[in-house]
């Protein structure tokens, strides 16, 4: 007992410190992280108790399995022990047969009378057989223990006859060359019985005088030898390599598992043929997977760690459902103080039940001084009674117009004012009607303004009938004209025909959904002074009159007119003058890019005439030589032939250089066709290489391989990359830059932007001085220019082109570290790329 209390002492004094250390760390948590862990505790627990029950039937598995294993062990050795007794004895037996028959002592006819004997007193010999040397029988007995004519005739074609080839032949050779008892392998007999024999050999003072065989059935040796008490503990087996030879418990079944076999072999001995003695046994479950209780334990345990689970989430679902009910209820409550609509809830005997303080704070009372009212409420006109208890009676009947009512409301105070109420059933999580809600909407200042407004309708028709843009409003679907300003009127008079010549479209009703009507007034003015604000068919078009020789810029919208009927206002204004100027600006943008082509060659000028002299000063060598020649007749006519070619190829390239030349600066209309970006650098490169090689730059240029075509004005993009390499070779010739620093790159690669979606970008990266900032702020303004002779066109006509293809053109300056180490031009090109509008780039506008 001392020592026990000791212990005890001993094991508070250890745990105290613990115990104190959880405690505290336990009140730090929140009690959300409490039950958590509260809920967590048992999980872990069932999860300990689960691994506990898995371990404890893995030991018992394994207990079973090794007990098991030495009992097939013990059982199959025994019968190892009780054949090979058998066999030995068989063998001695045998033997002292043999001696008798070397000796002479026996005579065939008494050796037939020992074999008899031998053979009924030994149910496993099917026979025994006496061969001399030659494999001739002698004598052959039976397990009957009669002699046996039929057996090992030579020639007969017996399994059991010593033959070429046979197991039986293996063993005679075996006896015959080692002068021991030898065993044949299992096979075959004559009638299909699996057997083995010994052959004893038979040895005189001559040598090898034949051999006495004795044949053995395999399963009357399993049967007969093999204790009774072993095979009904476990089966035993006889089998080869690859084969059973013969069971105690027949074929095995199918079903079984082999995995829940388990097998002890042990061979025949003294035989040691090849053949195993086998022994079999079962576990009585293969493993944890196919134990019942196993799985019941674990599906227990699953299910509570499920329900602990299942509780966990509850809980946590409760928890937010909680907070959610508390924000939504403060939310709720927040709203409700917040609101300026006066809500109202009665029961369904009309008492008052609920108010919130908009309400109170209308009609002047307090909540308490609501609350349980019954009618006639307070807040009621007294010169209005009746006519508020009908309006009563109605809403608590389901009978109020779903737009509300508009009614007089006292306040405490006794003053009036009007207010409209809209009614709502209440109804419970059941379905069941609890009572009636009402809002209430202080509606003086709205009448006031409704008042206001409809006084100024007239001036409002006043303004629309001094706009210069023609307005028009046509009933849908009857098409009738509803209203037309002083402008429209002068334009196309008081019928409908113009409205409908300016719309170009039909109506459809189906389209006529939307919220954008003011009640309030008979034409809307918002709509009206905010035609391009959000609405059905609001896009501006640009249309052209004949009957009045004018264009258009036409805007149309739906709206609700005064009688309730759908109608479609038109406002036209008169754009015959811009379009004019439209017209202008784009003969002056064609002409501004010709004449920028016109400088930029004019600019490659003495380029050119560098690429032409070569040609030509090849052509006059070789009509020189030609001449001087045919007047020496020194030329033969295949000569003359080869000079001549040579002649023409000059020709044809001083031909396509003029040729290239002219389709650049060539005045044509601009238009958008399917185009290669691959060929359009090719063009420009072609062009661009004249001054390249006469400033010493070396271009270096990358493509990217299955870009997709682009709808682009061909010449003026490769107007917009000739004016750009010809800038980066003019940078990099006037910084006197070493040849190892004149490299210009043009690469052409696909690029995705945020803002165009798929393009194709085309990027001119030199090696120069780069750009100053405020050089790279100016660039693009009109006739700015840092060169002393430059117009300053180049870059911004470049920057509409790109613009016009609805593209965007940038500049940045390269760094290497803080060193400057180039500029980089590049614009993008969208794939997809259309026509920009004519308002966007005259450049691009089409004619009328």
């Amino acid at each position: 007992m001392p020592l026990l209390a000791q212990w005890a002492e001993s094991a508070q004094a250890t745990l105290r410190p613990l115990l104190a250390t959880y405690a505290r760390w336990w009140r730090r948590q929140s009690p959300a992280r409490q039950d958590r862990f509260a809920t967590l505790g048992p999980l872990f627990s069932v999860m300990l108790f689960l691994a506990a029950i898995v371990l404890a039937f893995w030991y018992l598995r394994n207990e079973e399995l090794e007990r098991e294993t030495e009992a097939v062990k013990r059982d199959t050795e025994i019968a190892q022990q009780q054949v090979r007794l058998r066999l030995i004895e068989n063998q001695e037996q045998l033997a002292r047969m043999a001696r008798e028959v070397v000796t002479r002592q026996i005579s065939p006819q008494d050796f037939a009378a020992q074999a008899m004997a031998f053979a009924r007193e030994r149910p496993e010999v099917t026979h025994i057989t006496w061969l001399n040397a030659q494999r001739d029988r002698r004598a052959s007995i039976s397990s009957t223990g009669f002699q046996a004519n039929h057996l090992m005739v030579p020639g007969s074609g017996d399994p059991s006859m010593p033959s070429v080839g046979n197991a039986p032949d293996q063993a005679f050779i075996l006896a015959k060359e080692r002068r021991q008892t030898a065993y044949s392998g299992a096979f075959r007999d004559a009638i299909g019985s699996l057997v083995f024999q010994v052959h004893v050999p038979l040895v005189d003072r001559n040598g090898f005088g034949g051999v006495l065989i004795a044949e053995y059935g395999v399963e009357a040796l399993l049967r007969y030898y093999v204790p009774n008490e072993v095979t009904a503990r476990h089966p035993m087996a006889i089998v080869d390599d690859t084969t059973l030879l013969a069971s105690t418990s027949g074929p095995p079944d199918p079903r079984v598992n082999e995995r829940a076999l388990i097998a002890h072999d042990v061979p025949l001995s003294p035989a040691f043929n090849g053949l195993r003695l086998r022994g079999t046994g079962y576990r009585t479950s293969i493993g944890l997977i196919s134990n019942t209780l196993f799985w019941m334990v674990v599906a227990l345990a699953v299910l509570t760690v499920w329900m602990l689970l299942g509780t966990w989430r509850h809980m946590r679902r409760r928890l937010h459902m909680q907070n959610a009910l508390l924000a939504e209820t403060n939310f709720r409550r927040a709203m409700e103080n917040s609101m300026l609509t006066g809500m109202r809830a009665l029961d369904m005997e009309s008492r008052i039940a609920y108010v919130n303080p908009s309400f109170c704070a209308m009609t002047g009372f307090t909540e308490a001084e609501l609350l349980g009212c019954r009618p006639p409420f307070p807040f009621w006109p007294r010169d209005r009674l009746d006519e508020n208890q009908r309006l009563l009676d109605q809403e608590m009947q389901g009978r109020s117009p779903s737009g509300g009512v508009e009614v007089k409301v006292m306040r405490k105070d006794g003053s009036v004012f009007d207010a409209r109420m809209y009614v709502s059933p209440l109804v419970d999580p059941k379905g069941k009607q609890t009572g009636w809600m009402t809002s209430m909407t202080n509606i003086t200042e709205a009448k006031r303004v409704r008042d206001q407004l409809s006084a100024s309708h007239e001036r409002f028709t006043t303004v629309l009938e001094g706009l210069d843009a023609a307005v028009s409003v046509v009933s849908v679907p009857a098409q009738e004209l509803l209203f037309a300003n002083r402008s429209y009127r002068v334009w196309f008079g008081a019928e409908n025909e113009g409205h409908l010549a300016l719309a170009q479209e039909p109506v459809r009703p189906a389209e006529l959904q939307g919220d954008s009507v003011d009640d309030a007034s008979g034409l809307p003015a918002q709509e009206l002074t905010d035609a391009s604000g959000a609405g059905i068919g609001t896009t501006p078009r640009e249309v052209y009159v004949d009957s009045v020789d004018r264009w258009f810029d036409v805007r149309t919208r739906y709206l609700q007119w005064t009688d309730g009927r759908l109608a479609q206002m038109l406002i036209a204004t008169d754009i015959t003058q811009r379009r004019a100027a439209e017209q202008q600006a784009q003969v002056q943008a064609e002409k501004a890019q010709v004449t920028s082509r016109l400088i930029t060659m004019g600019e490659m000028a003495s380029s050119v005439a560098h690429e032409l002299n070569q040609p030509l000063t090849a052509i006059t060598n070789y009509c020189n030589g030609m001449i001087s020649r045919v007047k020496g007749d020194t030329i033969a006519k295949d000569d003359l032939l080869a000079a001549l070619e040579k002649t023409s190829k000059q020709a044809q390239r001083a031909g396509q250089v003029i040729h290239r030349i002219r389709a650049f600066v060539k005045k044509s209309e601009p238009q958008r066709v399917p185009a290669q970006a691959a060929n359009i650098v090719d063009d420009a490169v072609e062009l661009a290489s004249f001054e390249l090689r006469r400033r010493n730059v070396q271009l270096h240029t990358y493509v990217a391989q299955r870009l997709p075509a682009l709808s682009v004005d061909p010449i003026l993009i490769e107007q917009v990359l000739l004016n750009l390499l010809k800038n980066a070779a003019e940078a990099i010739d006037n910084a006197k830059l070493p040849p190892s620093r004149r490299h210009v790159e043009l690469r052409v690669v696909p690029r995705h932007m945020p803002d165009q979606g798929g393009t194709i970008e085309f990027a001119v990266t030199d090696t120069g001085p780069g750009l100053p900032e405020e050089v790279l702020d100016r660039m693009f303004e009109a006739f700015y220019s840092t060169k002393t002779d430059g117009l300053g066109i180049g870059l911004g006509l470049c920057r509409s082109i790109v613009e016009s293809h609805k593209g965007r053109l940038r500049a940045e300056n390269l760094y290497n570290g803080e060193l400057l180490s180039g500029c980089r031009f590049s614009f993008t090109i969208p794939v997809d790329a259309k026509p920009a509008d004519t308002a966007a780039h005259p450049l691009m506008a089409s004619n009328p």
